[in-house]
């Protein structure tokens, strides 16, 4: 059963209303109180369904909230507007923040994060388009969001069309080869239209990822491909906001964000068991008093 937008029949404002007339300080504020109720919905959402992968959902909040919350062109009202920026989060299986994003957002009610992994409902373990407004391509097998997001891109050049590309992966994900082949494409074709982020947290499913395949120097691996690589702070909005919409003329961008695994939650953080193990009734009740 398929979500519907939650404001239908509004008129299209595709420009970046949320943060517009902010000065810095003001919209790293509100980047901050839209994070922190995404980490208290992925909680509760994860701690009632008994599934979900909570760590990497703590450790991408902050990207996802700076970039629909200040970055991205787009739309609730309607979500496949033509003019939109794509969002592709490649690593699906982090949907629970994605989905907590696009109600915040306005893409659907809140009341729809109830439903989350219930038989039938819209919201699965891994994003589907055809099923949630703001989705724009179903994720999960690891290494096929980027290669999208380089399609998407090579498409708004040939339409000449001013609308740009994000996409959000995961570090363990790299590992997989068909990144490479997308990164290799977009740094060969130029593609300044399109921006990838990589979600940095240095774990993976049961284990860190240097000690499974060794990613390091990961941003001179991405220049080598042509592409315009930054790193910085994945939980500091301001420097977040920076990254994404600095120029780089000529070249994709990649911005390697340097996060925490279960960010907000002490006794989650930077621990790979809780790359998906579900909180107790206890540890929810633990989790939603710190984030505040």
């Amino acid at each position: 059963m398929a979500v519907s937008p939650s404001s239908p029949g509004r008129a299209p404002q595709l420009a970046v209303s949320l943060s517009e007339g902010l000065d810095a300080a003001e919209r790293a504020q509100r980047l901050r109180r839209e994070a922190t109720r995404i980490r208290r919905d992925v909680v509760e959402m994860i701690g009632r369904a008994h599934l979900g992968h909570v760590g990497g959902d703590l450790s991408v909040t902050d990207i996802l909230a700076t970039l629909f919350f200040g970055v991205l062109r787009l739309d609730p009202a309607a979500p496949r507007a033509p003019e939109r920026d794509r969002f592709i989060l490649s690593k699906g299986h982090c949907a629970a923040a994605l989905y907590s994003t696009l109600a915040q957002r306005g893409f659907m009610p809140l009341e729809a994060l109830s439903t989350f992994m219930q038989p039938l409902s819209a919201l699965n373990g891994h994003p589907n388009r055809r099923k949630v407004p703001g989705v724009e391509a179903n994720t999960g097998p690891l290494g096929h969001g980027l290669p999208i997001a380089v399609g998407c891109a090579i498409a708004a050049k040939l339409a000449r069309a001013s609308w740009r590309t994000f996409v959000v992966l995961g570090d363990g994900e790299l590992q997989e080869g068909s990144n490479w082949e997308a990164a290799m494409c977009g740094g060969h074709q130029k593609l300044d239209n399109l921006v990838a982020v990589v979600d940095r947290n240095r774990l993976q499913q049961g284990a860190r990822t240097e000690d499974t395949n060794r990613l390091e120097p990961l941003a001179d691996r991405w220049r080598a491909f042509g592409w315009d690589a930054v790193e910085c702070d994945g939980h500091d909005h301001a420097a977040l906001y920076e990254a994404f919409v600095s120029p780089h003329k000529g070249r994709p961008r990649c911005v390697i964000a340097k996060t925490i695994k279960g960010k907000g939650v002490s006794f989650i953080e930077d621990r790979v068991e809780w790359h998906h193990k579900v909180p107790s009734p206890e540890q929810i009740e633990l989790a939603l008093k710190e984030l505040v």
